[in-house]
């Protein structure tokens, strides 16, 4: 039986883990590296894994999935390294860390895949790009590919466009709750009470996502069909246009992305 530790068991890495729980994998199947004994006590009440050392994990598991912050990341590869083996996997969702960076840091022929996650993996509606190092085979991408799908949908990508997936999809979920907020101050402003704003935009902003995934209908085409010449719709748009709103979004996503590259550099 593959045995599956994650290290790090902060917001994401329980996310990883209840998502791995609810598809169906075994939890004797499963290691948490934790050191914090209260929240070693909390996980193990509330999935009944075994919460063990990291370098325990290291030493049983076949596959690691590495959830700390990007500055933690060093220390942690150090403390592993020893323990870890060729033909391991580990994956990695720490934000800016290279492929290149774990394997310098871990022995030679250990499987390295690097993972972008993004928060609506919380419920189940994550959207994790994963790209592989230089010692991975179809199989160790599978495997990240599943533990990933525990909690939504993942694309494979090269490593190089890891920066602009970051920009579009890691950080992506706070440019539209921004639009969300915007939104239904918009409506708090146009007098509607601020429950009944929230309620509209969210829904209004759920149904659209829901549309689009579903008729699989390019946006343009979903846009054209709700603006009518001369309308409501159409007014608004003119000022979304006036103001450069989308010229906006783009130079936001540049930002985010050169970010990105700095922080990989930085590492």
């Amino acid at each position: 039986m593959n045995q599956t530790a994650i290290l790090g068991a902060g917001v994401m890495g329980e996310t990883l883990l209840s998502g791995l729980v609810r598809a169906g994998r075994r939890v004797d199947a499963l290691l948490i590296g934790e050191k914090r004994p209260d929240r070693a006590r909390e996980l193990e009440e509330r999935y009944g894994v075994a919460v063990v050392s990291n370098i325990d994990a290291a030493r049983k598991a076949d596959t690691i999935a590495v959830v700390v912050k990007p500055q933690d990341m060093a220390d942690l590869l150090e403390e592993v390294a020893p323990e870890l083996r060729p033909g391991q996997l580990l994956v990695s969702l720490a934000a800016g860390i290279t492929t290149a960076f774990i394997e310098a840091r871990v022995p030679d022929g250990v499987a390295v895949v690097r993972v972008m996650p993004n928060t609506p993996a919380l419920v189940d509606e994550g959207m994790a790009a994963i790209a592989p190092g230089s010692h991975c085979d179809d199989a160790h991408l599978a495997e990240a590919e599943s533990l990933m799908a525990s909690t939504g949908k993942v694309l494979r990508v090269p490593e190089r466009q890891m920066d602009a997936v970051t920009a579009i999809s890691g950080s992506g979920p706070a440019y539209l709750f921004f639009v969300v907020e915007s939104m239904i101050e918009a409506g708090v402003h146009l007098g509607l009470p601020r429950a009944t704003a929230t309620e509209l935009v969210v829904q209004t902003v759920v149904g659209s996502a829901t549309m689009l995934r579903e008729t699989g209908t390019h946006p343009v085409v979903l846009r054209e069909q709700v603006t009518s010449p001369g309308g409501t719709t159409a007014a608004a748009l003119r000022e979304l246009e006036i103001h450069k709103v989308r010229a906006a979004f783009l130079a936001a996503m540049e930002a985010a992305r050169d970010r990105s590259r700095e922080l990989a550099e930085g590492s």
